[in-house]
């Protein structure tokens, strides 16, 4: 869990991931008044905690645009 600092592309190949689930998203404000969008996961069906909090992600402007550009040249 925690706050996402920076989004870069890395080489290499991977798998997609069998398990689904739903995420929920929330927007947040810092101290200073800056949106920060939260990514919040629960575990799926199968797991042992079905509908249990897994991963909170948070996003700020920079972060958000970096990821932003990533799915957009995908």
């Amino acid at each position: 869990m925690g706050w996402v600092t920076s989004v870069e592309r890395k080489a290499g190949t991977g798998r997609v991931q069998p398990t689904q689930f739903v995420a929920f998203e929330k927007v947040l404000e810092t101290d200073g008044g800056s949106p920060i969008v939260q990514i919040d996961t629960y575990g799926s069906s199968e797991r042992e905690s079905p509908g249990k909090q897994s991963q909170t992600l948070q996003f700020g402007r920079e972060t958000a645009a970096q990821l932003y550009a990533i799915f957009k040249d995908t």
